[in-house]
């Protein structure tokens, strides 16, 4: 017999915070998708039935990068050693496109198709806990974070940098780490000059942080694209809507659009097919 059992006060204080507490996380498992997004609270995968990609022969101007993180891809998921990425760069020049256009890629007729996880940057406190679901599941893994930095007091970093090699576990074997960052060393020039000016030695103040980006063993870079390589983005774009548009009047309202919005890239070509097609129905 219980104490509660004996005091009727006691016994409806705990059917009150029974009733308050909020109902157990769903067990995590990476059945039934082939993408998830991890949800640090209540510390569970979402599955994403239907991905925003599009398809990997539609991102031009980064053939290089594109073939790069291909190869290192099929080798992880084929078994054999693999590096963590890091996709660093211009804005809106296809690093999270490609990470996801390639997820898709790989899988395309595999029977042990790969599983992209999304993981916040304010969520990277509990990558520990995520790992420890990703080991246990079995399958191989992209877990992905996308536009990656830190700022000034931030130590969620430390977490990243144990998965990346540094701590005793390191990553699980089935798992490998893709980021895309518009920072090459993860922190703004100003927070590394300002760690460097008032410290008591410069140049291991900023060590830890700048080592972060010096465990990705790939790093990709993208650049700004020029006129021919925006003009070419949205030649294979109006092709894959099968727009019949003299070409130089689609060059000439492209180039329109880009002066609106102040730049060249991927990101605005996308979206200026995107508004054309809607015109042209």
């Amino acid at each position: 017999m219980t104490s509660t059992d004996n005091n009727p006060l006691l016994q409806r204080i705990a059917d009150a915070l029974e009733r308050l507490a909020p109902p157990p996380a769903p067990p995590v498992t990476l059945d039934g998708a082939d993408a998830f997004v991890w949800n640090q609270e209540p510390g569970h995968l979402t599955p994403v039935p239907v991905v925003s990609r599009v398809d990997l022969s539609l991102l031009i101007g980064i053939e290089r990068q594109r073939d790069q993180l291909l190869e290192n891809t099929k080798r992880f998921a084929n078994g054999r050693p693999a590096n963590n990425a890091l996709l660093w760069g211009a804005r809106g020049m296809g690093k999270s496109s490609l990470v996801k256009a390639i997820h898709a890629a790989v899988n395309e007729g595999r029977s042990d198709r790969l599983v992209l996880v999304e993981i916040h940057r304010e969520d990277l406190v509990t990558l520990p806990i995520l790992l420890g679901y990703l080991r246990n599941s079995g399958r191989r893994t992209i877990l992905f974070c996308d536009d990656l930095s830190f700022d000034s007091g931030d130590a969620s970093y430390k977490s990243l940098k144990a998965m990346l090699e540094g701590g005793i576990e390191g990553r699980p074997e089935n798992v490998i780490f893709y980021a895309t960052s518009n920072r090459r060393h993860l922190l703004a020039r100003d927070m590394i000059d300002n760690e460097r000016s008032t410290a008591i030695n410069p140049g291991e103040a900023v060590e830890e942080k700048v080592s972060l980006s010096d465990r990705f063993g790939l790093w990709l870079g993208f650049h700004n694209c020029d006129q021919a390589g925006y003009f070419a983005m949205i030649e294979a774009y109006a092709a894959s809507f099968n727009l019949t548009l003299d070409p130089a009047e689609l060059h000439a309202r492209a180039n329109e659009w880009s002066i609106t919005r102040g730049s060249r890239s991927g990101r605005v070509a996308w979206q200026f097919i995107q508004d054309l097609v809607g015109e042209l129905g």
